[in-house]
């Protein structure tokens, strides 16, 4: 289980030992309310976790400045059980933009998408930096076919694993939530990389 305090999200226990049905579910918003969705969700206290960035944007008079903003568009993390999430949809007005995510691969046909605990905490320790020292990206960005899988074995992203992937003309750690998102680690030394 993961102690640090990141942005974005709210930790709670690791009740997984104790037959805790919760999962994480990748869920669209609509119209860009991740920010308004995330709060209610953490009024509620229920689990949740929007990847942010700083992007530069324009104000009113024309100055640009750095806003922190969700690093992907209409994409939020819940954790808590199918049933739970269908009901808040149904009787929370804030919370109904949320939809699900399906998986349409040909084994698993249509199926809501969830992500495993382990996968969600390497992404969320990516992710959650907010500074030069990740990159978001898209399908079009990676280049190149799938490298060593890697075990990052000290500095800030201790512990996490990973890909080696060409991006922007450089091998990075890549970690990957297969069909959500994708974030790169803009610099990792080779002698703290560990193959696994």
């Amino acid at each position: 289980m993961m102690t640090a305090n990141i942005t974005g999200i709210g930790l709670g226990r690791d009740t997984s030992m104790c037959g805790d049905p919760k999962s994480w579910y990748p869920m669209r918003v609509t119209y860009s309310r991740e920010i308004k969705v995330k709060a209610e969700l953490d009024r509620l206290e229920i689990e949740n976790f929007v990847p942010m960035t700083y992007k530069l944007v324009c104000a009113d008079n024309g100055n640009p400045h750095r806003e922190l903003v969700p690093a992907i568009n209409n994409l939020i993390f819940v954790r808590s059980t199918q049933g739970r999430i269908s009901e808040l949809k149904t009787s929370n007005k804030v919370l109904e933009p949320l939809r699900y995510m399906m998986d349409h691969t040909a084994e698993k046909a249509h199926e809501i998408m969830t992500v495993p605990d382990r996968q969600m905490e390497n992404f969320m320790c990516v992710a959650s930096m907010t500074d030069d020292s990740v990159m978001f990206l898209d399908e079009n960005t990676i280049v190149g076919k799938e490298g060593k899988r890697v075990k990052i074995m000290g500095g800030m992203f201790e512990g996490v694993e990973g890909v080696i992937r060409r991006v922007k003309r450089c091998k990075r750690v890549v970690v990957a939530l297969d069909g959500i998102a994708s974030v790169a680690i803009a610099y990792v030394p080779a002698g703290l990389l560990m193959e696994v």
